[in-house]
Parts: C-alpha cells; sequence; structure tokens
C-alpha cells in the first residue's frame, strides 16, 4: 500500500512539477545564452551611440566594427545581407544588424539587439518631443555636430572602397557600379535601390561561369511572421477606421500606431522617405479636411534636422513625431505616442526580416539567384559611392569639409584605431570650435 502511495506521489510530482523544470531549464539556457553574447551586445550598445551617417555610414562602421575587430560575419556574409536588406521595405541598416545578431545567437539576439540599436535614437528623438512642445524650440543647433556629415562621407568612402575590392572584379561588375552611381544620383527615388538591384541581378545572370556551392541544409520558413504581419496590417486598419468612426475618446493612438505600421510595411529608401509620408498624414491631410495639423511643417523640419546629427536610425525620427501628435492630450499620452509610434515602424519589417530571409537562404542554392548576387554587391558598391556624393553635395562646399573626410578616410583605411574614437574625436574638436 505504500509502495503504491508513493508511486502516485512521484507520478504527481512529475505531471505537476515538469512544466515548472522546464521552465527554469529554458530560463537557465537563455541566461547562458546572455551572458555568452555580453560582448557582442555591448559592442552593438557602442555602435548604436556612434553610428552617424544614415545606412550608409552605417555600412562603414559595421564593417569596421563587426567584420575587422570582432569577427562576427565576413565582408561577403555583410555585403549579402545589406544587399538583401535593401530589397525590403523598412530602415535597411537596422535590417542588417538585426541579421549580424540573428547568424550568432538566433531570434532571441536579434530582438535585444534591435532594442539596443534603436533605443538610444529614439530616446533622445522623444525626449526633443517634449523640449519643441515645451519650451517652444524651433531651431537646436550646437557646434558638437561641426564635423559629422564630412566625417560621415569619410566613412561611406572607406566603405565603398573596400567593397569595391571584393566585389567589382571585371568589365561586367564595373558597369554595373558605374550605372548604379549614375542612377541613383540623377533619379532621386526610393524606388531606385530595388529596381537597381533587379537590373544588377538580372545583368550578371548572362554568364554562365558560376555554380552554387554544395547544397546547405534548407532553413525553416517560419510562416507565423507572415500572418502575424499580415494580421496586425488588417487589424490595425479596422481599428484605426472604427476609432474614428464613432469617435472613441483616445481614438488617436489607434490612428497614431496604423499610421507608422504602415509606413514601415511600404517604405523603401530609408528614413528620408518617410518625411514626405508623414508631411501629408499630419500636417497636409488634416489642413485640406479643415482641421488643426496634428504637428506643424516647422516642428516637423525641426526633428527631421535633429536626426541628421544623432546616431542610430534615421527612422528615430518618428518618436518624435509619434510624441508631438500626442502632447496635447498630457505627458503620459506623449510618452505613450512616442513608444507607439516607434514599436508600429520597426515592427513590420522585423516581421517580415524574419519570415523572408529563410526563404532567401534556400532560394540562393538556385544557379539564377546564386548568378545575381554577384550583381547585387556591384550595384551596392554603386550605390554606396552615389550616396556619398550626394551627403557631401548636400553641404555646403568648404575646404574644411574635404579635409575632415579625406582624414577621417586615410584613419580608417591605414590604421587600427576603433570608429566610435573617430566619431568621439570629431565630436570634441567640433565642441571645441568657438
Amino acid at each position: 500500500m505504500n509502495a503504491l502511495q508513493d508511486t502516485k506521489k512521484r507520478h504527481k510530482f512529475i505531471t505537476y512539477g515538469f512544466p515548472f523544470f522546464v521552465i527554469i531549464f529554458r530560463a537557465d539556457k537563455a541566461y547562458t545564452m546572455f551572458l555568452r553574447h555580453i560582448p557582442f551586445l555591448k559592442a552593438v550598445l557602442l555602435y548604436a551611440f556612434t553610428a552617424f551617417g544614415g545606412p550608409q555610414g552605417h555600412l562603414g562602421m559595421m564593417m569596421r566594427t563587426f567584420v575587422q575587430k570582432r569577427h562576427d560575419v565576413t565582408e561577403k556574409e555583410l555585403f549579402e545581407y545589406n544587399a538583401f536588406c535593401q530589397m525590403l521595405p523598412g530602415p535597411s541598416s537596422t535590417q542588417t544588424v538585426m541579421l549580424i545578431a540573428l547568424k550568432r545567437g538566433g531570434v532571441p539576439l536579434a530582438l535585444v539587439t534591435l532594442l539596443l540599436w534603436i533605443l538610444p535614437a529614439a530616446f533622445i528623438m522623444g525626449l526633443l518631443s517634449f523640449v519643441v512642445h515645451y519650451f517652444n524650440v524651433k531651431d537646436i543647433q550646437t557646434n558638437l555636430f561641426s564635423y559629422i556629415q564630412p566625417m560621415s562621407v569619410g566613412f561611406i568612402a572607406y566603405a565603398a572602397t573596400r567593397m569595391l575590392q571584393t566585389n567589382v572584379r571585371h568589365i561586367a561588375t564595373w558597369a554595373i557600379m558605374a550605372g548604379s552611381v549614375i542612377a541613383t544620383i540623377l533619379i532621386r527615388s526610393p524606388w531606385v535601390f530595388p529596381s537597381l538591384l533587379l537590373v544588377a541581378g538580372t545583368v550578371s545572370n548572362f554568364s554562365n561561369k558560376r555554380i552554387p556551392e554544395p547544397l546547405e541544409k534548407p532553413k525553416p520558413i517560419r510562416w507565423v511572421n507572415l500572418w502575424l504581419f499580415a494580421l496586425l496590417f488588417i487589424a490595425a486598419g479596422v481599428l484605426s477606421e472604427a476609432a474614428r468612426i464613432n469617435q472613441w475618446p483616445n481614438r488617436r493612438i489607434f490612428n497614431l500606431f496604423e499610421n507608422f505600421y504602415r509606413f514601415g510595411a511600404i517604405v523603401f529608401g530609408g528614413g528620408q522617405v518617410l518625411m514626405p509620408m508623414m508631411l501629408f498624414q499630419f500636417v497636409n491631410r488634416p489642413i485640406f479636411l479643415h482641421r488643426q495639423p496634428m504637428i506643424t511643417g516647422e516642428e516637423l523640419l525641426t526633428g527631421y534636422g535633429v536626426v541628421q546629427a544623432m546616431p542610430g536610425p534615421v527612422f528615430s525620427i518618428v518618436s518624435f513625431v509619434g510624441g508631438m501628435v500626442m502632447a496635447g492630450y498630457g505627458p503620459m499620452w506623449q510618452v505613450l505616442g512616442c513608444l507607439v509610434a516607434t514599436i508600429a515602424v520597426f515592427l513590420p519589417s522585423t516581421l517580415l526580416l524574419f519570415f523572408l530571409f529563410p526563404v532567401y537562404q534556400n532560394l540562393r542554392q538556385h544557379v539564377i539567384i546564386y548568378r545575381a548576387l554577384e550583381g547585387f554587391n556591384a550595384a551596392i558598391v554603386g550605390i554606396v559611392w552615389a550616396s556619398g556624393f550626394v551627403l557631401f553635395q548636400s553641404m555646403p562646399f568648404a575646404w574644411v569639409n574635404v579635409v575632415v573626410a579625406a582624414i577621417t578616410f586615410c584613419v580608417l583605411y591605414f590604421t587600427r584605431i576603433p570608429a566610435p574614437l573617430v566619431v568621439l574625436a570629431w565630436l570634441l574638436l567640433g565642441l571645441s570650435v568657438s
């Protein structure tokens, strides 16, 4: 009888205790994984505070930090990740650094990396919404950022030079690169990037000399990310429209999520493309409907001007806009506006990235995709060169800008000085200028 009772007790303990052991085991495993990746996450956080210059400038810093210094990925992998992200909507530099983390530690590490990457810039831009709203600041200028733009040109030139050495090797790739430079400079449209990649991939397929490497094990496709992306897109639209029609008291927060989720799902070409969308949605459209603008054109330009001098993703301007849109409802709603806008704009591109990257990894083993990669990489080199030219052209011409860009390039190319120290040196020099 006692043996039977002991057996029942053990069975009951296993039945009810097993889930807790599973939870503890998984938590311990996640903690161990987190500890193992702390050096990588420190590098990401430092990168987030020092990555100036937009997507192309970010690429130069990624090459310096994650390829040359830490060896998290190879140059070939970095270029491939960047080319793939150029074909997706959303912030390409954010998606690229997430893929680096995805390779190291899977989806959990990629999500932590996303948080660390966007947090500094989003916090600063959200704080700016309070400064502008409560102190009526129209223009924010400081000598601290005097040399940041020409420094970014130096980073871009460094990235383009390194990429050219490994990705432009024969006449066809030289032609693709040159065509990409010309097209990017002359055609100021976000659609030029995916269009160039499509043309470049087609041209490089005319060569039949390259065959794929031995087949890799197929990657599992995470269909849940696609279904979640579509479900949220539909739900956001339905709730936003219901809030508008039924005049819900807090309807603006539903409208805000739908607006920025839609922007994040359809915008190609980086944070600059967000500007006309936000201008129409929050300034021009309310005026057309004889309503008060949610944010004035001057305030929007103030945010855009400041975000150009901020490290991190240009998409972080949405934290400022979200805060300004909700500022009239009080401080707590303003904080919520910053959070909702930031989450909404980065969420769709993250879901699409997790769904499409395994699909791409499986497809690239086919001959057509494999041969297209050479054209993709050559086109990316041309886009990077053109971006540096456009950025330099947008600055007032001064020899000091040429010197700053040249010194930055030489320091990166000929020395092993870490990129964050290069950025810090130019910031301190700008601050010392009277």
